[in-house]
C-alpha cells in the first residue's frame, strides 16, 4: 500500500513508519508539509500523491494547552480531522484516525470497551471525539483507533520527563488517583499495521495490558532502572491542579480485538521495561535495567 502519514514529528508516526517502511510505501508528512487545518491544501495534497490509507496521527495533544486555547483545539483536532476525512472521501482512500482515551469521564470504575459512551470532560476530549464523529460520517473505509499514554522512541514523553525531573530534585510528587494505560508506540503500530494489511475497518481500543496511576508508573520506572534512592511521594488530584480536568479511570479494555479471537497486548510494565533497556538507558544512563 502507498500510506501517507500525519504528524511526523510525533512517536507514534515514528513508531508506524519503522513497522511499515519495508513492507509498504510510507511517506511520513510534518505539518509544514500538510497543514491539516488547511482543507484546500488537504484535497490537493491527497489527490497529488494518491495514497491508499492515510494515518492521521497529528493532532494538538497538550491537554492543559487545549483547555487554555480552545479555538486552536477544535481548528487542529476538530476541523483538522473533517479536513483530512473531506479529502479521503473525495478521492475514495481509506482513513485511519487516532483518538484517546480521554473520551471517557471516569465514572465506570472499570475498564472502557469500545461500546461504552463517551462523555468527555476537557476541551482537549471534545475535540478528539469530534474528530471521531467526523471521520464516522464522512469516510466509508475508516479504522478509529483509541489509546493512551503514549511513550517510545522518536520523542520525549513521561519515562523521559519523569527521569530528568527526578534525578533533578531527588523528590517528587505524583498523582496517584488517576489510573490508565500506559502503551508503547511499537506495540501499538504493530497492531495496527495488522488491522490495516487485513482492512478490519472499525472502532478499535489498542493499548497495553493492565493499567496504573502515575504515581505506580513513577515507581515502576525507578525500579526497572534500580533508582530507589529517589523519592515519590502520592497526592490527589485536587492537590495538583490543572487547568483541564482530566478523567479519574480511563484504562481501556480492548474488547473487539478479544471477540477477534487476537492475542492481547503485553502487560505495560513489560513494555516500559524494554523501552527503558532499549531507549533510555543506552543513550541517557550507564545504570544497568533490573532483569526480570
Amino acid at each position: 500500500m502507498k500510506i501517507l502519514i500525519t504528524g511526523a514529528a510525533g512517536m507514534l508516526a515514528h513508531a508506524l513508519y519503522e513497522r511499515l517502511r519495508d513492507r509498504h510505501d510510507v511517506t511520513p508528512l510534518t505539518y509544514r508539509q500538510w497543514d491539516v487545518t488547511d482543507y484546500r491544501q488537504s484535497v490537493a495534497l491527497v489527490a497529488s500523491l494518491k495514497p491508499d490509507l492515510v494515518i492521521h496521527a497529528a493532532g494538538f495533544t497538550d491537554v492543559d494547552g487545549c483547555q487554555q486555547e480552545a479555538e486552536r483545539a477544535y481548528a487542529v483536532n476538530a476541523l483538522g480531522t473533517r479536513n483530512v476525512a473531506l479529502a479521503c472521501q473525495q478521492w475514495e482512500v481509506a482513513l485511519l484516525y487516532v483518538s484517546t482515551d480521554y473520551v471517557f469521564d471516569g465514572r465506570k470504575k472499570e475498564p472502557y470497551h469500545e461500546f461504552d459512551m463517551p462523555n468527555p470532560l476537557s476541551t482537549y476530549a471534545r475535540s478528539k471525539l469530534a474528530g471521531e464523529e467526523y471521520v464516522r460520517t464522512l469516510v466509508r473505509r475508516f479504522f478509529v483507533v483509541r489509546s493512551s499514554r503514549l511513550f517510545g522512541p522518536g520523542g520525549e514523553n513521561f519515562p523521559t520527563k519523569f527521569l530528568k525531573a527526578a534525578e533533578k530534585s531527588g523528590r517528587l510528587r505524583m498523582v496517584a488517583d488517576q489510573v490508565s494505560s500506559p502503551t508503547y508506540t511499537p506495540d501499538l503500530a504493530r497492531k495496527i499495521g495488522e488491522l490495516i494489511e487485513e482492512e478490519r475497518y472499525g472502532l478499535y481500543h489498542i493499548s497495553n495490558s493492565g493499567g496504573c496511576s502515575w504515581y505506580e508508573y513513577g515507581l515502576k520506572i525507578l525500579e526497572l532502572t534500580r533508582r530507589e534512592d529517589l523519592q515519590l511521594i502520592p497526592v490527589v488530584s485536587a492537590d495538583y491542579p490543572t487547568p483541564a480536568p482530566r478523567p479519574p479511570y480511563s484504562v481501556l479494555r480492548n474488547l473487539v480485538l478479544e471477540l477477534e479471537g487476537q492475542e492481547p497486548l503485553r502487560p505495560w510494565h513489560e513494555a516500559l521495561q524494554e523501552y527503558l533497556a532499549e531507549a533510555v538507558l543506552t543513550s541517557a544512563s550507564s545504570v544497568e535495567p533490573k532483569r526480570p
